[in-house]
């Protein structure tokens, strides 16, 4: 018990995911505090799991947003600003940076294009990630991230989403300027991504509403993908994860059942996917337990 409270006392912090005004920017948000049944349930799930060691110790970041109600977003999270080696999930960033140049007619959405955005995300395709950053080109890539309409890799939050190298065996081109990571991202910042594309900030409405039907029909059945497909079958998922060594990260929207939620995990264990396979089950039980009626 008193494990579960130092967790939640520690890891309880102010947010800012919500949806602008007309007359905000895509990325700007409302500060929330957490939810304190979310916050506390997610807490208690690290203590049953026996997770909280690995939570203290920073090898576990965890962000939890229902978005069933999206203008009334519930948060909770453990370690939300840690910046952690990521392998394939900052793809999504790549994708971002697609159809940004796709928006400005500096490239088309032709099948072949659309062809490789899936692989990228889908089935994590290296050779496609590589092809389509170098379309997208790096240096823009990287300013497109650390811009004020998305603040997607922010400084005062300890980074965030984060592209400096090919998914080849060539050197990096740039590291992030905080932790030196080749790719690397945040919790935080990648909850921020999903509820900006889940909201329709990402580019456009219909830029968001494509990007999100690359990220539907994932092909690795793993960590989250595996969890919630043992228990729940019929889920929607929107999804990217990655795999290096010890790291293992997944993030997904998640439908079903009338409830709407952001996963994100990132974890230094060679555990660690097993660690997000159980973690996903007991976040989705959590999600409906503490959630207002759907009536």
């Amino acid at each position: 018990m008193q494990a579960t409270v130092k967790l939640v006392t520690v890891f309880i912090v102010f947010l800012t995911v919500a949806i602008p005004s007309a007359a905000q920017p895509p990325s700007s948000v409302l500060e929330e505090s957490c939810d304190p049944r979310l916050q506390k349930g997610l807490a208690d799930c690290l203590t049953s799991l026996r997770l909280n060691t690995a939570a203290e110790r920073k090898a576990l970041s965890i962000a939890l947003v229902d978005i069933t109600d999206p203008s009334a977003p519930r948060h909770a999270y453990i370690n939300p600003n840690e910046m952690m080696y990521a392998a394939s999930l900052p793809k999504i960033a790549i994708l971002l940076g697609a159809f940004e140049r796709i928006k400005n007619g500096e490239m088309d959405l032709d099948e072949t294009t659309r062809d490789k955005l899936t692989q990228m995300i889908r089935n994590s395709s290296n050779q496609a990630a590589t092809e389509m950053l170098n379309r997208v080109g790096k240096g823009y890539l990287a300013g497109l991230l650390q811009s004020p309409q998305y603040r997607l890799y922010d400084p005062d939050r300890n980074g965030g989403l984060w592209v400096g190298k090919e998914y080849s065996k060539s050197g990096a081109w740039r590291r992030d300027p905080l932790h030196n990571l080749s790719h690397g991202a945040t919790v935080l910042q990648v909850a921020r991504f999903y509820y900006m594309l889940e909201n329709g900030q990402l580019v456009s409405p219909e830029s968001s509403r494509q990007m999100k039907s690359i990220l539907a029909q994932p092909a690795i059945n793993h960590k989250f993908v595996k969890g919630l497909k043992t228990q729940h079958p019929d889920s929607r998922i929107y999804r990217k994860s990655g795999t290096w060594g010890p790291y293992h990260a997944d993030s997904a929207i998640i439908e079903h059942d009338g409830r709407r939620y952001i996963a994100v995990a990132l974890a230094k264990s060679p555990q660690g996917g097993r660690w997000l396979c159980d973690l996903i089950v007991a976040m989705d039980s959590l999600i409906f337990e503490t959630g207002p009626s759907l009536q």
